[in-house]
Protein backbone atom coordinates (compact mmCIF):
# COMPACT_ATOMS: atom_id res chain seq x y z
CA UNK A 1 0.00 0.00 0.00
CA UNK A 2 1.72 3.15 -1.27
CA UNK A 3 1.60 5.68 1.92
CA UNK A 4 1.42 8.95 -0.41
CA UNK A 5 -1.80 7.41 -2.00
CA UNK A 6 -3.70 7.01 1.26
CA UNK A 7 -2.14 10.45 2.67
CA UNK A 8 -4.16 11.49 -0.32
CA UNK A 9 -7.24 10.30 0.18
CA UNK A 10 -7.27 11.14 3.72
CA UNK A 11 -7.38 14.33 2.95
CA UNK A 12 -9.98 14.25 0.53
CA UNK A 13 -12.60 12.50 2.65
CA UNK A 14 -11.76 12.95 6.70
CA UNK A 15 -12.93 16.32 6.83
CA UNK A 16 -16.50 15.55 4.77
CA UNK A 17 -19.90 14.75 6.04
CA UNK A 18 -20.13 10.95 5.68
CA UNK A 19 -22.68 10.62 2.94
CA UNK A 20 -20.15 13.13 0.96
CA UNK A 21 -16.62 11.08 2.05
CA UNK A 22 -18.60 8.06 1.15
CA UNK A 23 -19.86 9.47 -2.29
CA UNK A 24 -16.16 10.14 -2.61
CA UNK A 25 -14.66 6.94 -1.98
CA UNK A 26 -17.39 5.36 -4.51
CA UNK A 27 -16.53 7.60 -7.28
CA UNK A 28 -12.65 6.54 -6.83
CA UNK A 29 -13.18 3.13 -6.33
CA UNK A 30 -16.75 2.30 -8.73
CA UNK A 31 -17.87 -1.19 -7.74
CA UNK A 32 -14.79 -1.63 -4.63
CA UNK A 33 -17.07 -0.31 -2.03
CA UNK A 34 -17.91 -2.35 0.57
CA UNK A 35 -19.81 -2.14 4.19
CA UNK A 36 -19.91 -4.65 7.15
CA UNK A 37 -22.78 -4.66 9.39
CA UNK A 38 -22.86 -6.51 12.84
CA UNK A 39 -26.42 -4.93 12.86
CA UNK A 40 -25.17 -2.62 16.04
CA UNK A 41 -26.17 1.22 16.61
CA UNK A 42 -23.21 2.64 14.73
CA UNK A 43 -23.49 0.23 11.76
CA UNK A 44 -27.57 0.99 11.76
CA UNK A 45 -25.84 4.79 11.39
CA UNK A 46 -24.10 4.25 8.46
CA UNK A 47 -26.90 1.88 7.35
CA UNK A 48 -29.20 4.31 7.21
CA UNK A 49 -26.30 6.86 5.53
CA UNK A 50 -26.15 4.94 2.81
CA UNK A 51 -29.92 4.03 1.87
CA UNK A 52 -31.04 7.80 2.43
CA UNK A 53 -28.22 8.91 -0.02
CA UNK A 54 -28.87 5.98 -2.16
CA UNK A 55 -25.09 5.36 -1.98
CA UNK A 56 -23.55 2.47 -4.72
CA UNK A 57 -22.05 0.21 -1.68
CA UNK A 58 -22.49 -3.25 -1.50
CA UNK A 59 -23.75 -4.25 2.70
CA UNK A 60 -22.71 -7.23 3.68
CA UNK A 61 -23.04 -8.88 7.47
CA UNK A 62 -21.36 -11.75 9.18
CA UNK A 63 -23.84 -15.05 10.10
CA UNK A 64 -21.65 -17.28 12.70
CA UNK A 65 -24.66 -19.24 13.17
CA UNK A 66 -25.09 -18.28 17.04
CA UNK A 67 -26.07 -14.94 16.43
CA UNK A 68 -29.02 -14.00 19.17
CA UNK A 69 -32.56 -14.12 18.02
CA UNK A 70 -33.27 -9.96 18.41
CA UNK A 71 -29.93 -9.92 15.88
CA UNK A 72 -31.97 -11.39 12.92
CA UNK A 73 -35.24 -10.16 13.53
CA UNK A 74 -33.39 -6.51 13.59
CA UNK A 75 -31.43 -7.87 10.31
CA UNK A 76 -35.25 -8.32 8.50
CA UNK A 77 -36.24 -5.06 9.91
CA UNK A 78 -33.70 -2.82 8.15
CA UNK A 79 -34.11 -4.41 5.22
CA UNK A 80 -37.79 -3.75 5.24
CA UNK A 81 -37.85 -0.10 6.23
CA UNK A 82 -34.53 0.72 4.03
CA UNK A 83 -35.84 -0.96 0.48
CA UNK A 84 -31.80 -2.62 1.06
CA UNK A 85 -30.41 -6.29 0.69
CA UNK A 86 -27.54 -7.38 3.48
CA UNK A 87 -25.89 -9.94 1.88
CA UNK A 88 -25.17 -12.58 4.88
CA UNK A 89 -21.66 -14.73 4.67
CA UNK A 90 -21.82 -17.82 6.29
CA UNK A 91 -18.92 -19.80 7.91
CA UNK A 92 -17.31 -22.92 6.04
CA UNK A 93 -19.47 -25.87 6.55
CA UNK A 94 -16.63 -28.07 7.18
CA UNK A 95 -14.61 -25.67 9.23
CA UNK A 96 -17.61 -25.11 11.64
CA UNK A 97 -18.03 -29.46 12.03
CA UNK A 98 -14.21 -29.51 12.10
CA UNK A 99 -14.09 -27.20 15.38
CA UNK A 100 -16.92 -28.23 17.21
CA UNK A 101 -15.20 -32.26 17.03
CA UNK A 102 -11.94 -30.94 18.18
CA UNK A 103 -13.15 -28.26 20.56
CA UNK A 104 -17.09 -29.08 21.85
CA UNK A 105 -20.26 -27.03 20.70
CA UNK A 106 -18.94 -24.65 23.70
CA UNK A 107 -15.38 -24.78 23.65
CA UNK A 108 -14.51 -21.64 23.73
CA UNK A 109 -15.05 -20.71 27.23
CA UNK A 110 -12.45 -23.23 27.96
CA UNK A 111 -9.14 -20.66 26.77
CA UNK A 112 -8.77 -17.65 24.82
CA UNK A 113 -6.95 -19.98 22.05
CA UNK A 114 -10.30 -21.65 21.67
CA UNK A 115 -12.42 -18.80 21.44
CA UNK A 116 -9.93 -17.06 19.09
CA UNK A 117 -10.26 -20.36 16.68
CA UNK A 118 -13.73 -20.17 16.76
CA UNK A 119 -14.03 -16.69 15.92
CA UNK A 120 -11.71 -17.34 13.03
CA UNK A 121 -13.88 -20.17 11.72
CA UNK A 122 -17.08 -17.92 11.84
CA UNK A 123 -16.20 -14.84 11.23
CA UNK A 124 -12.46 -14.08 10.03
CA UNK A 125 -12.31 -16.74 7.66
CA UNK A 126 -15.95 -15.29 5.91
CA UNK A 127 -14.81 -11.65 6.29
CA UNK A 128 -12.00 -12.58 4.51
CA UNK A 129 -14.18 -13.79 1.27
CA UNK A 130 -16.52 -10.71 2.20
CA UNK A 131 -13.88 -8.40 1.21
CA UNK A 132 -11.83 -10.10 -1.49
CA UNK A 133 -11.67 -8.18 -4.50
CA UNK A 134 -12.32 -4.73 -3.26
CA UNK A 135 -10.68 -1.83 -2.42
CA UNK A 136 -12.78 0.13 0.46
CA UNK A 137 -14.02 -1.73 3.33
CA UNK A 138 -16.83 0.81 5.58
CA UNK A 139 -17.03 -0.33 9.10
CA UNK A 140 -18.98 1.26 12.39
CA UNK A 141 -15.72 1.48 14.71
CA UNK A 142 -15.65 4.12 17.01
CA UNK A 143 -12.43 5.19 19.10
CA UNK A 144 -14.04 5.27 22.47
CA UNK A 145 -15.18 1.42 22.15
CA UNK A 146 -11.79 -0.04 23.16
CA UNK A 147 -8.13 0.96 24.08
CA UNK A 148 -7.46 -0.83 20.79
CA UNK A 149 -9.34 1.56 18.77
CA UNK A 150 -8.62 5.11 20.18
CA UNK A 151 -5.61 4.61 17.65
CA UNK A 152 -7.47 4.04 14.63
CA UNK A 153 -7.62 6.68 11.82
CA UNK A 154 -10.39 7.51 9.69
CA UNK A 155 -8.94 6.28 6.67
CA UNK A 156 -6.20 3.41 7.08
CA UNK A 157 -4.42 0.43 5.30
CA UNK A 158 -5.50 -3.12 7.45
CA UNK A 159 -2.34 -5.35 6.77
CA UNK A 160 -4.14 -7.95 7.82
CA UNK A 161 -6.93 -7.82 4.67
CA UNK A 162 -5.09 -6.32 2.36
CA UNK A 163 -7.65 -3.07 1.82
CA UNK A 164 -7.80 0.40 2.98
CA UNK A 165 -10.14 0.66 5.73
CA UNK A 166 -12.52 3.66 6.63
CA UNK A 167 -14.25 4.39 9.65
CA UNK A 168 -16.32 7.79 9.19
CA UNK A 169 -17.74 7.42 13.01
CA UNK A 170 -14.24 7.30 14.23
CA UNK A 171 -14.59 10.62 16.42
CA UNK A 172 -18.56 10.06 17.38
CA UNK A 173 -19.44 9.89 21.24
CA UNK A 174 -21.81 7.72 22.30
CA UNK A 175 -24.18 10.76 22.86
CA UNK A 176 -23.47 11.67 19.16
CA UNK A 177 -24.83 8.22 17.91
CA UNK A 178 -27.60 7.85 20.12
CA UNK A 179 -28.72 11.12 19.23
CA UNK A 180 -28.45 10.32 15.72
CA UNK A 181 -30.51 7.21 16.00
CA UNK A 182 -33.47 8.82 18.09
CA UNK A 183 -33.41 12.15 15.38
CA UNK A 184 -33.64 9.55 12.64
CA UNK A 185 -35.59 6.90 13.60
CA UNK A 186 -33.43 4.39 13.06
CA UNK A 187 -34.34 0.66 14.06
CA UNK A 188 -32.11 -1.24 16.26
CA UNK A 189 -31.44 -4.41 18.60
CA UNK A 190 -33.90 -4.04 21.67
CA UNK A 191 -30.80 -5.98 23.59
CA UNK A 192 -29.12 -2.08 23.68
CA UNK A 193 -31.87 -1.47 25.93
CA UNK A 194 -31.34 -4.03 28.27
CA UNK A 195 -27.60 -3.57 29.04
CA UNK A 196 -25.96 -5.13 26.04
CA UNK A 197 -24.02 -2.54 24.46
CA UNK A 198 -21.70 -4.55 21.97
CA UNK A 199 -23.74 -7.44 21.01
CA UNK A 200 -22.25 -9.96 19.43
CA UNK A 201 -22.96 -13.85 19.47
CA UNK A 202 -25.73 -15.19 22.44
CA UNK A 203 -22.88 -17.51 23.81
CA UNK A 204 -19.78 -14.54 24.21
CA UNK A 205 -22.03 -11.62 25.06
CA UNK A 206 -23.75 -10.54 27.82
CA UNK A 207 -25.04 -7.27 29.35
CA UNK A 208 -22.89 -5.10 31.48
CA UNK A 209 -23.53 -3.35 34.72
CA UNK A 210 -23.13 0.70 34.93
CA UNK A 211 -19.35 1.98 34.67
CA UNK A 212 -18.19 -1.19 33.13
CA UNK A 213 -16.43 -0.61 30.02
CA UNK A 214 -18.65 -0.75 27.03
CA UNK A 215 -16.57 -4.32 25.75
CA UNK A 216 -16.90 -5.75 29.25
CA UNK A 217 -19.97 -7.88 27.83
CA UNK A 218 -17.84 -9.15 25.47
CA UNK A 219 -15.85 -12.62 26.58
CA UNK A 220 -16.06 -11.61 29.85
CA UNK A 221 -14.68 -14.53 31.35
CA UNK A 222 -11.24 -13.96 29.64
CA UNK A 223 -8.78 -11.13 30.23
CA UNK A 224 -7.66 -10.35 26.81
CA UNK A 225 -8.23 -7.29 24.87
CA UNK A 226 -11.76 -8.00 24.13
CA UNK A 227 -10.92 -8.31 20.23
CA UNK A 228 -12.18 -11.21 18.11
CA UNK A 229 -9.21 -10.61 15.22
CA UNK A 230 -11.73 -8.66 12.71
CA UNK A 231 -9.51 -5.74 13.18
CA UNK A 232 -6.63 -6.27 14.20
CA UNK A 233 -3.88 -4.51 11.91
Amino acid sequence: MKKNLLKDLSIRVDNLPIAEGIAQLCELFPGKVVFSTSLGQEDQVITEIIAKNNLPVKIFTLDTGRLFYETYDLLSRTESKYKIKIKPYYPNTTSVEKLVIENGINGFYESTENRKSCCYVRKVEPLKRALAGNSIWITGLRAEQSENRSEMRKLEWDQGNQIMKFNPLLDWSMDDMLQYINDNKIPYNPLHDKGFISIGCAPCTRAIEPGEDPRAGRWWWESSKKECGLHIK
